[in-house]
């Protein structure tokens, strides 16, 4: 049905309204000479906040001013701007890109990443489907591709890029979710088994799909807090006797808090005899595999699905992670669909779309930030940090012992846990020294508890940690160390 014409609909009057429109839109497309001094101003405070991250605190305690980051509707100069970001975004919390931050799992902010995010953003490439942007598409497969091989995946398998291990983990747990058809009544008969050190998106993710009644299974841990692979063995057997639907083995390649590494190849073992879904979450741990630590990660190459973090061990800016799965009708089977206004972009090889592995249609142009990079520098300087960062924790533990801190055991990889022996109170002690710690912030441990013991942890991963950083966190620790004894007498 045609829409007869009308006074509001003359296009004389139209046009007229349009022209106005269009001036005042106008300030949204930024002229050159403008873009030129915008990009003068941003690249001269980011050179400044590079530079002076050797010297800059780790850590800072404090609140932001709310008021000064509201939205209200009027334009400002980019100075107030980036005058706003440094004093209440910046200079408060955690210095994430500072090689001080040894808490958490650091990751990095190689700056050749962030050329990258420019580049993805100044083109605006839509990566959900190749229709809209081969190239893009294609360059999210080469970097899904590299994982492969890295990992020993076959070319078979399907995989994706996320925004983090999270959502990565969550897309692994649905395929295997869909493979073994557990739903409805079989969900309270069906059995997944982990660590206590599994990471806690693996719950998370269970609760979103659906599996929150799901029966999940401990397996015990050894003194360096991996599973023992005979005791995942006999709980499998058993609960087969009882009735029960064992489908799900979740293994660590690299747990968060100690930095442990399953027994993959024992696990994949009973994995494959005993007809379960073998997931690995080497989400930290997994680049290890390209350095001295390969052993370590034996059988990583046997896992159904696998997650890992190019933020963490590549040294990207947050926003990165990454899924394998083998099995690629699983993933498609959760993640596939179509709709009419997207007919269009129907071609031969749809399997390949990012869009249909992933919850995400809308799809961020995350690739280029790992593409770019490894194209730039090439694989050695990764390489190269992820064995500094080993290397490291060897010497900070040595020095730990001589200022006579307790250790835990030998780490599987960068991360490792201490305390300090106090006869009285000691996790009341090192609770105070954690809070002098952060206190002081020349760099930033966080702390966790293990078997009801409050530990500081060492997380050394971020590229710009060097031995200066760990003797500057030496120099600190006996700092707090003393204000912490002077505070408990």
């Amino acid at each position: 049905m045609c829409i007869l014409n009308s006074e509001d609909n003359n296009p004389a009057i139209l046009r007229k309204s349009l022209l106005a429109l269009a001036d005042a839109s106008a300030a949204l497309e930024i002229g050159l000479p403008e873009r030129e001094l915008l990009l003068e101003k941003l690249s001269a405070f980011s050179n400044q906040f590079i530079d002076g991250l050797a010297v800059a605190p780790a850590y800072t305690e404090g609140t932001p001013d709310i008021a000064a980051l509201q939205i209200d509707g009027q334009s400002k100069s980019i100075a107030e701007i980036l005058t706003r970001y440094e004093k209440q975004v910046i200079n408060l919390g955690i210095r994430t890109a500072s090689g001080g931050h040894l808490g958490f799992i650091p990751g990095g902010a190689i700056y050749a990443s962030a050329l990258a995010d420019f580049l993805a953003a100044i083109s605006n490439e839509y990566v959900g489907v190749a229709h809209a942007s081969p190239g893009g598409v294609a360059i999210e497969n080469a970097v899904i591709d590299w994982l492969k091989k890295i990992f020993g995946f076959p070319t078979s398998a399907l995989g994706n890029l996320a925004s983090g291990g999270s959502i990565a983990n969550l897309i692994a747990l649905t395929a295997a979710r869909d493979k073994y058809g557990v739903k409805n009544e079989k969900i309270t008969k069906s059995v997944i088994y982990l660590s206590a050190q599994a990471h806690h998106c693996i719950h998370k993710s269970l609760r979103i799909i659906g599996l929150e009644d799901v029966v999940l299974r401990y397996v015990p841990l050894d003194e360096h807090y991996r599973m023992k692979a005979q005791d995942l063995e006999k709980m499998v057997l058993a609960d087969k006797q009882k009735g029960l639907f064992p489908y799900l083995i979740v293994a660590s390649a690299g747990t968060t808090d100690v930095g442990a590494i399953d027994p993959l190849s024992a696990i994949a073992d009973i994995a494959e005899q005993q007809g379960l879904w073998l997931h690995v979450d080497a989400a930290y741990g997994g680049f290890f595999i390209l350095t001295s630590k390969a052993v370590l990660m034996q059988g990583i190459e046997r896992a159904d699905s696998l997650v890992v973090d190019p933020h963490k061990g590549m040294f990207l800016p947050y926003g990165l992670g990454a899924v394998l799965v083998k099995d690629a009708q699983s993933i498609l089977k959760s993640n596939r669909y179509a709709a009419n206004y997207m007919q269009d972009t129907l071609h031969d090889d749809m399997n390949h779309d990012p869009a249909n592995v992933s919850p995400e249609l809308t799809k961020h142009f995350r690739g280029l930030r790992l593409w770019l990079p490894l194209q730039l520098h090439g694989l050695a300087p990764f390489v190269a940090n992820l064995e500094e960062k080993l290397l490291l924790l060897r010497y900070f533990r040595a020095k730990l012992m001589e200022l006579g801190f307790c250790l835990g055991p030998e780490p599987d990889l960068s991360v490792s846990y201490f305390w300090y022996p106090y006869a009285r109170d000691e996790n009341g002690f090192n609770r105070l020294l954690v809070q002098h710690i952060h206190e002081d912030g020349r760099v930033f441990f966080s702390s966790t508890t293990l078997n009801g013991k409050f530990v500081i942890r060492i997380a050394i991963l971020a590229f710009r940690t060097k031995i200066s950083t760990i003797d500057r966190a030496l120099e600190m620790l006996v700092d707090c160390l003393a204000k912490t004894k002077q505070k408990m007498q």
